[in-house]
């Protein structure tokens, strides 16, 4: 973890184009905590998340970001008091509404993640809206994770897997990594180069455990409310100058007989 540098302006200069990453993930976590820590409602601090959503959104369609996928709500977030759950719903779908023309005047296109069962049929109804609004996109997608959760995203592909082995549309030895892939929620999207979480917390949430398998993990101590531009840039200047060796080795090291 770090403080990131303000001069977001040199980001062109110092991270070449094929050195950013091409699909970047973010657990979006301090909203509560943020606004509590302001002396204010924890609705407060969703408000000001759906701020930084947009000017994140902005700043990865400015530095050439292909994917942008956004942890919005978990499956496990039913948990929580009614009346903040009913806030969520009623904020996404305002969301939803709002954003609707941004992100086909950007040709931005767009994607949903997660089980529908849960939500509220209006935002449902919105979701539809700005999937259908925006089916002609061709530039950045933005991909959404609502009622999201990564185990429960498994169970759907084997059940789908094992459902065309039933039928005999498939044998058991054609079932491969790139097949379980395919029969994910985020089918078509590349896995993601760079997660980020802010607030500090050190795990993962259930989000994109399969996918996130040779991802690089970026934290910052900064409630979600408060993540920047420059906390952006940061995350992807720290993303350029690490090793990405896959399991393998650098050539240096092959060359050595070193094992890593």
């Amino acid at each position: 973890m770090s403080s990131p540098s303000r001069q977001t302006n040199e980001l062109p200069l110092d991270v070449p184009p094929e050195r950013r990453p091409a699909h970047i993930a973010i657990i979006m976590d301090g909203n509560g905590r943020w606004a509590q820590q302001q002396d204010l409602p924890r609705i407060e601090g969703h408000l000001r998340g759906v701020e930084t959503v947009r000017r994140t959104m902005e700043a990865c369609k400015k530095y050439g970001i292909q994917v942008l996928t956004l942890y919005c709500l978990s499956s496990e977030n039913w948990k929580r008091p009614p009346q903040e759950l009913e806030f969520l719903m009623t904020l996404l779908q305002e969301y939803l509404i709002a954003e609707r023309g941004s992100l086909v005047e950007n040709n931005l296109q767009f994607k949903i993640i997660g089980r529908r069962e849960g939500l509220a049929p209006e935002v449902q109804m919105e979701m539809d809206r700005t999937l259908e609004a925006c089916q002609s996109n061709d530039g950045m997608t933005l991909c959404l994770a609502i009622n999201y959760g990564s185990r429960c995203e498994l169970v759907d592909a084997v059940q789908a897997i094992s459902s065309q082995v039933s039928s005999g549309a498939l044998e058991i030895d054609e079932i491969t990594e790139e097949l379980v892939g395919n029969n994910l929620y985020t089918s078509g999207l590349p896995d993601p180069d760079l997660l980020i979480r802010t607030s500090g917390e050190m795990r993962i949430s259930n989000f994109l455990l399969w996918q996130i398998s040779y991802a690089e993990i970026w934290v910052t101590e900064t409630p979600w409310p408060e993540f920047d531009e420059a906390h952006l840039v940061e995350a992807i200047r720290q993303y350029a100058g690490r090793d990405r060796r896959f399991g393998g080795l650098k050539h240096t090291d092959k060359k050595q007989g070193v094992n890593q």
